[in-house]
């Protein structure tokens, strides 16, 4: 059986950049061994598929080349701007439904973007030599104050606050400890960033996700949330707009931009979107037994 895969670029700068996410739809009638062995074959760090809901506009699972995942940040922005722009959602707002329930769409001026909920932070005390050690990095390379910590909107992510973009650039990271301790706190990847001397953006990041197959890639929706949350919160940045840069420091470079709204009520932040721009870069035939 042949799978048309089409690849999608989230969170590009125009129609350059961005994150590639493969999407697969009417994949109502495939099992989950099925979609599992198309992602694997497919080789992007998600692949999203697309069927009838009952409960939301489109249901949605994404699958890693190793493993399913409960939501997925760009393969979200791919497929929802890709039917928007394809006249299949007729309104300013959609829905999805995920294994772990549903979640609002919104478009803004030309742009979709995801609900995730509100931030719950953690910080990992007991592994915070293995994060150092993962890393290769000191306490002397994080910001004053702060130290690395779990914050999960939907996701959990570890976020690392670098305080040298030269740091963020050289970072050769240790597979194996950063899958353990990815493994021992259900993270989907380390989340690591710095400030920006470009006032274009209020941080850059990289994503390493080894215990999901991902070894790095270029834009993480689901990671940048908690990062807005994040400097809102402990950064004591209090702005409800944040915008992310990720991919500058990727081997192959693919700059992309990633842009936070936080809903702020009684000083905390209740819910927040994250979202941006996507275009169609290709497509792949995947054939299965």
């Amino acid at each position: 059986m042949n799978i048309d895969v089409h690849i999608i670029n989230a969170f590009s700068i125009g129609e350059t950049g961005g994150n590639p996410a493969g999407v697969v739809f009417n994949a109502d009638d495939f099992a989950s061994d099925t979609k599992q062995a198309i992602a694997t074959k497919a080789g992007f760090a998600e692949t999203a598929f697309v069927s009838a809901s009952a409960i939301a506009d489109f249901k949605l699972d994404f699958f890693t080349p190793l493993k399913q995942i409960p939501h997925c940040g760009h393969a979200t922005i791919a497929t929802f701007s890709y039917l928007k722009k394809n006249g299949k959602i007729p309104t300013d707002h959609s829905s999805k439904e995920t294994i772990d329930g549903t979640r609002k769409i919104e478009f803004r001026n030309g742009l979709a973007f995801m609900e995730q909920t509100a931030p719950v932070m953690q910080v990992p005390a007991e592994s915070m030599e293995e994060i150092f050690a993962s890393l290769h990095i000191e306490p002397v390379d994080l910001k004053p104050g702060l130290l690395p910590t779990i914050v999960n909107t939907g996701n959990s992510f570890l976020i690392v606050p670098l305080n040298d973009e030269r740091k963020l650039k050289e970072i050769d990271y240790d597979r194996g400890i950063a899958y353990r301790v990815s493994e021992r706190y259900n993270l989907v990847g380390y989340y690591v960033y710095t400030s920006t001397r470009n006032s274009s953006f209020d941080a850059t990041a990289r994503m390493f996700g080894p215990f999901y197959g991902i070894d790095e890639e270029s834009a993480t929706g689901m990671a940048a949330g908690p990062l807005a949350a994040w400097l809102y919160e402990m950064e004591k940045i209090k702005k409800s707009r944040f915008r992310i840069e990720q991919g500058r420091f990727m081997k192959t470079p693919s700059p992309s931009l990633i842009q936070v709204d936080l809903e702020i009520r009684d000083g905390g932040i209740d819910r927040l979107f994250a979202g941006g721009d996507a275009y169609m870069s290709g497509g792949k035939i995947i054939e299965i037994n």
